[in-house]
């Protein structure tokens, strides 16, 4: 029986610990065993779970990063522990997602996959793996991952430190990450596989796998006007903007300038926002906060129409796909892999910071005629963004690494 172990820095919890248990589903179904590690205490994890560390030990990784920009290199006694644990596993693949958040220790990971000739598919969810310190780096326009990099313009940004290691920490993961015989990296996004080919991780094959959604969640109904109504907007049209996190790389700042332009007809709808952020609006801007109440986030997306995705960095949008999903359609700046989730059917791409040609196309959809795009776009979430789709593209690869076809 194939054993596949999967290790992500949360599990059933967020995006990539969703995607994980979606995968794992999966792994599950073929009738192979399926093991999953995590390093952060968030969410539900499963009884059967492996935790790596603990919370101390998170503490003090976050702890030494900040005093010494070593992010990724503490967390040995943890990492050791759990290497012991994986020797009685023994996967036959190992699956990393994100491998960055203070819990794991990955020349030691990296080492031990190398010596026992473990073949490894590796999501890339961020840009992490290839730079010497930041997860993105598009918002500043930064280029030096391609060579080499140093003098960090991004050390307070996550993962924040007071001193800059960047030069070394990208030597360190140049060699470390291309000890596997075979790893096939999985960017979730066009643009992050082209990013991924200019990297010192350009030798390795890569295989792009979109992320996915579940579409009988996220879909059209008819009988929205409960939620519409609760939150006054059940007799104007509005636009709508969805974040887990709202900050100004998600493009908070660009929805107030939209919102400053938008005629006095139409209203700016804001998920996700936190308290303080809600008090800091213009008052054109209806702020709510982040729900885990799916079914009132499907009504809203129902009952916009038009979702707006001014972010300036991102590697590829869910909330994208959960809009088009509701047969909303989507304007977007063109950042990141944000574009390639529409098409001129489904909505528009504008260029960055172009705050005009937002509110042009946003009220263009605004004076539409909703119905007549609500086709197009489920249309396209069930083509291309079935979560159950997607993942069972994991094992078809996971097949060819058994197979060595790949």
């Amino acid at each position: 029986m194939k054993r596949v172990l999967q290790i992500n820095g949360v599990s059933n919890f967020g995006s990539t610990g969703k995607i994980v248990k979606g995968i794992e589903k999966e792994i599950l179904n073929e009738g192979w065993e399926s093991f999953v590690a995590y390093g952060r205490d968030a969410g539900k994890p499963d009884t059967t779970d492996i935790r790596i560390g603990s919370k101390p030990d998170n503490i003090l990784h976050a702890l030494f990063s900040r005093l010494t920009d070593k992010h990724g290199l503490y967390s040995k006694k943890a990492t050791a522990d759990f290497l012991k644990k994986m020797d009685k596993i023994q996967p036959d693949i190992i699956h990393l997602h994100n491998i960055h958040g203070y819990y794991i220790n990955y020349e030691l990971l990296f080492t031990y996959i190398q010596q026992r000739k473990i073949p490894v598919v590796w999501t890339l969810h961020d840009c992490w793996s290839f730079t010497g310190h930041c997860v993105h780096f598009e918002y500043i326009n930064c280029n030096k991952w391609e060579n080499e990099c140093g003098s960090c313009a991004q050390i307070s940004n996550y993962p924040k430190s007071y001193v800059d290691n960047s030069k070394n920490n990208f030597f360190i993961k140049k060699t470390m990450f291309n000890l596997p015989e075979k790893l096939i990296l999985v960017p979730v996004s066009e643009w992050l596989s082209g990013l991924v080919k200019r990297s010192f991780l350009k030798n390795n094959t890569d295989v792009v796998i979109h992320n996915g959604i579940d579409l009988n969640k996220f879909k059209i109904i008819n009988n929205f006007e409960d939620t519409l109504k609760k939150y006054g907007l059940q007799e104007c049209k509005y636009v709508l903007a969805v974040a887990s996190v709202w900050d100004f790389r998600k493009g908070l700042n660009e929805l107030s300038k939209l919102a400053g332009l938008l005629s006095e007809d139409y209203k700016l709808v804001v998920v996700g926002l936190t308290k303080e952020q809600i008090e800091k609006l213009p008052q054109k801007i209806i702020g709510l906060q982040r729900t885990d109440n799916v079914e009132e986030l499907v009504a809203l997306y129902n009952g916009a129409h038009v979702f707006v995705n001014p972010t300036l960095e991102d590697t590829f949008p869910t909330t994208n796909l959960e809009a088009m999903a509701c047969g909303t359609p989507v304007v977007t700046y063109r950042s990141g892999g944000s574009p390639e989730s529409i098409d001129d059917k489904t909505g528009e791409v504008v260029e960055k910071n172009d705050v005009d040609s937002l509110l042009k196309a946003t009220e263009r959809y605004l004076k539409s005629n909703k119905n007549s795009f609500k086709t197009d776009c489920r249309s396209r979430a069930e083509k291309l963004f079935d979560q159950n789709i997607n993942f069972k593209q994991y094992i078809n690869l996971y097949k060819q690494l058994f197979e060595s076809t790949i």
